[in-house]
């Protein structure tokens, strides 16, 4: 993250736009999260939509986007903040 991939999603006609380059998306994405965020505050961007892809569903998951890693997450989450 930084200067050079912010002016990625500067826009001449609106605040910014939504959308970067291929190259670096998951950064132009984060750096789109980081103009909303107080400066001081701690967040994190997981660039995980399109992790694992099925094409039929499962025990844990439909066909199509799996989800991958947002169990895990929901369970760390649950574990080191929600389990003080």
């Amino acid at each position: 993250m930084g200067d050079s991939f912010d002016k990625l999603i500067d826009s001449p006609i609106a605040d910014m736009k939504n959308v970067g380059p291929r190259e670096g998306g998951s950064i132009t994405a984060a750096q789109f999260i980081l103009r909303f965020v107080e400066s001081g505050t701690p967040w994190a961007h997981l660039d995980i939509a399109g992790m694992a892809w099925s094409d039929k569903p499962t025990s844990t998951y439909e066909k199509g986007a799996t989800g991958y890693g947002v169990r895990l997450l929901d369970r760390f989450i649950e574990a080191s903040v929600e389990g003080r």
